[in-house]
């Protein structure tokens, strides 16, 4: 029987997103075999080849504008690695921030609102009930520091609601990128004359630490949500 390939989808570009790239995601678990503490993450984790670190391997779908349906993939620490005084692992404590901040970024809600009724949004049965999650992230560039593999697309940050770009994301609307790479400094050339004796020379200004969902201006108010459903997480329930 002849096999028809007419039908298969044109090859795709092997180009990375652009760097700063601002897009909505829709993010896929897969899962990896290790049980979760809750019943509804059975065999969702996946463990670390070089340490007792667990993680949730995930997969970025961009879902529309011109990168649509282009994936890149990120790994999440859900359990070990260093801890903090508390003997909470650091790596899960970065995680969850993140978690939160893609069910504000779904749901568009303020992060800084605690209202009972945002609260209960953010309660999750376990991990599993963020597959199929649906939110806007700025995308960036990875450079490989071993030239047998290429630079990667990685998560760079969720975009909340308070933030201009998540609008016009939200909207439909093309944002421009803003690059998140640093360029790589030079290797400095040895110099005819000590330091002190050298001409100074103007330093470029340190580098904001301030998130910019924090300074940027807010463009919309978060809508009324209803109290999410106890079968599953508001962005699964309508």
């Amino acid at each position: 029987m002849p096999l028809d390939m007419n039908d298969a989808e044109p090859q795709r570009a092997s180009e990375l997103i652009p760097d700063g790239t601002f897009a909505k995601v829709a993010m896929t678990i897969r899962p990896g075999g290790i049980d979760g503490p809750d019943e509804i993450d059975r065999g969702l984790l996946k463990a670390s080849t070089s340490s007792d670190v667990l993680l949730l391997d995930c997969e970025f779908t961009v879902v529309e504008g011109p990168h649509a349906r282009r994936k890149f993939r990120q790994m999440f620490t859900v359990q070990g690695g260093k801890v903090d005084e508390q003997g909470v692992s650091m790596g899960w404590k970065i995680s969850k921030s993140t978690f939160r901040a893609m069910i504000d970024s779904a749901l568009g809600l303020d992060p800084n609102d605690m209202s009972e009724a945002a609260k209960s949004k953010r309660i999750l049965r376990g991990l599993a009930d963020l597959n199929g999650i649906v939110f806007v992230a700025k995308i960036r560039v990875e450079p490989s520091d071993n030239p047998a593999y290429r630079d990667q697309n990685r998560l760079d940050r969720v975009v909340l609601p308070n933030e201009k770009e998540w609008k016009a994301v939200m909207e439909g609307r093309e944002v421009p990128p803003s690059p998140s790479r640093r360029a790589v400094p030079a290797t400095a050339q040895p110099s005819a004359q000590p330091a002190w004796n050298r001409p100074a020379t103007a330093q470029p200004p340190a580098p904001s630490v301030t998130p910019a969902w924090a300074t940027a201006a807010r463009e919309t108010q978060p809508q009324p949500q209803q109290p999410a459903k106890s079968a599953g997480p508001a962005w699964l329930n309508g």
